[in-house]
Formats: structure tokens, sequence, C-alpha cells
């Protein structure tokens, strides 16, 4: 299959645009920001619905609790930080006041990963994944590009409970069709293969598509997957890819420990043991530097995905 680059976007941007598109279409819809309106995009939909917007502040656990409380009235709020922010600082309320109530809150969180860059270690979470699909009830969903993020907006929008969705900083390919809807829970197939499927998700998507261009030059059939959704996993189309291929590779821009690799790991651990190899920081927190710098010092760059292929299939 043939991959062509539309433009290069950051996927933050496919939130502001996907947010403000939803706005339009369904009155119910609010949004809360932590004083970050520029950084999350949010600005088209502040301009065009001040009465829907609320601003508050540097106090991003009352953020959560307000939006918990307007899901009482019946209103669909999307709230808007840092990951790190949306997460770490706030996970008790998520717990209790959204996840522990099953109420309809869309945790919308920017600059996740590495890809954060210069802003460094403190502000670029690795753990978001694996503490968010940890929460009963809690839907998990990672586009891989600005379209992707666009529908995803629109997906959790429609969709009943509560949603963590993960998106970047810095522009990447944006390279899946504009047209197609994210359908949740649903795996998309990029590419059909027989000798190893590789699993990615978010900003290593791309890097993937890279990866098995390149193996296809060697001989090397790969099977690539996006999981958008890494919670509810689409345990049919990976057992079924699996079941072909006989070995595996999983590529992600977060911790090892409780990512999607270890979704995985567990799902076929279960049901079809399998060799599986784990492209993924390593039991490390971040630091100082550019998106592509930080990729390649934590081995998370289209030759860390082709290395993993390659020793997924030796220990076939």
């Amino acid at each position: 299959m043939e991959f062509k680059i539309q433009n290069y976007q950051d996927t933050r941007s496919g939130f502001g645009a996907g947010l403000y598109e939803i706005g339009k279409l369904n009155p119910k819809v609010v949004a809360l920001c932590a004083d970050l309106i520029g950084s999350l995009k949010m600005d088209a939909f502040v301009k065009d619905f001040p009465e829907r917007f609320f601003q508050t502040g540097i106090s991003e656990a009352n953020m959560i609790g307000m939006a918990a409380g307007l899901t009482i009235g019946g209103y669909i709020p999307f709230t808007g930080t840092f990951a790190n922010f949306s997460t770490g600082r706030v996970y008790d309320q998520i717990r209790q006041s959204v996840a522990y109530s099953g109420k309809n809150v869309k945790i919308c969180a920017s600059h996740a990963g590495l890809t954060l860059g210069e802003d460094g270690a403190t502000h670029q979470i690795l753990e978001d994944i694996g503490m968010m699909k940890m929460l009963p009830g809690m839907t998990v969903i990672v586009p891989c590009d600005y379209n992707q993020t666009r529908a995803a907006v629109h997906a959790i929008a429609a969709f009943d409970g509560p949603v963590y969705l993960r998106f970047g900083r810095p522009k990447v390919p944006n390279f899946t069709s504009e047209t197609e809807p994210l359908i949740i829970g649903k795996a998309q197939m990029l590419q059909e293969g027989t000798d190893v499927s590789i699993f990615a998700t978010g900003h290593l998507v791309w890097k993937a598509i890279e990866a098995i261009q390149q193996l296809e030059k060697e001989g090397i059939h790969a099977e690539l997957i996006n999981i958008h959704t890494i919670k509810p996993l689409d345990n049919e189309a990976i057992l079924r890819s699996v079941s072909k291929t006989k070995c595996v590779v999983t590529a992600e821009e977060h911790q090892r420990n409780g990512g999607l690799g270890d979704s995985i790991a567990q799902l076929l651990a279960l049901n079809l043991p399998t060799p599986i190899e784990m492209v993924a920081v390593d039991d490390q927190f971040g630091q100082s530097g550019t998106p592509e710098e930080l990729l390649g010092l934590y081995g998370l760059e289209t030759a860390d995905i082709i290395a993993a292929a390659k020793k997924a299939i030796s220990r076939k």
C-alpha cells in the first residue's frame, strides 16, 4: 500500500478543529481549559461559543470536578490541558468523580510523550496510558495524525462514557483520509503481511510505516495495524493477525510497562503465546531535547522498529 503525506500538522490542531466542528453540531458540547487555550488549539471554540467555555485557570482538579458536574445537566464536557496535568496531577479526581461515577467526561490531553521536546522530563509524561487504561470503564484513544485526531473528537462526542484522548505538539505526517471515521474499539489495518505483525499507536504509526517500507525492500512482508483505541482493545483483529504471522512488534511513545505492548502481551499470553518485541521507553524518565533527538535516544525510531521486527521473526 502507498502512503501519501498530505501535509505535516500537529495532532493538537486536529483536536481543536474537531472540537469546533462538534461545537457547531451539538449545543450540549462544552469545553473547559486549565489556562492553555492556545496550546490546545481551542481558540475557535472559545471565540464562537463563549457561553459554553469555562476557563478554570491552573486548577486542574477543579476542572475535572466541574466537568463531572456538568454531565449531570446533560452536557458533554471536553477538558483540555497537557497530558501530565490531565492525568498525574488529577488522578484522584478522575478516579472518584469521573470513572467511578461513570460520568460522560472527555479528558483531552495534549503534549504527551517524549515529543513534547525541550520542556523536559517533568512535562513528558510516559505513564498516562497505563494510568488511564487501568480505570474501570475508561476508554483510551491515541490517534496517529491530524485527520484521525479530528475524527476521534467526533467519535468520542457521540460515545456515552468517560474517555481519555491523547495527542501531541509536534507537526507529524498527516496521511490518513480526512473522510474516514474513527470507530472506537476497531483497529485500522494499514498493510497486510505474512511475516510479522506490527501494532503501533500515536506518533509511532508513521515510524512503523517507514519501517515496513524498508522491510519490504529486504523481502520481509510485515503486517501493520494502527491501534488507535488502546482500550477497549480490538482483540479479534490482533489475534487474527498474529495467528497468521506468528510474531509481534508493538511500537508506542510510552513506557513499556502499562502501555499498548503490555496490553497486547497480556492478550497473547492468555490466548495465543507468541514471540513479542516492544519498542517503547524502558523504565526511564524523559529529558530535554528535540523530538527527533529524543525518539532516537530512547529507541523509538524507524530503525528500532526494523530491528525489533527482525528479532521477533528470528524467535518464531
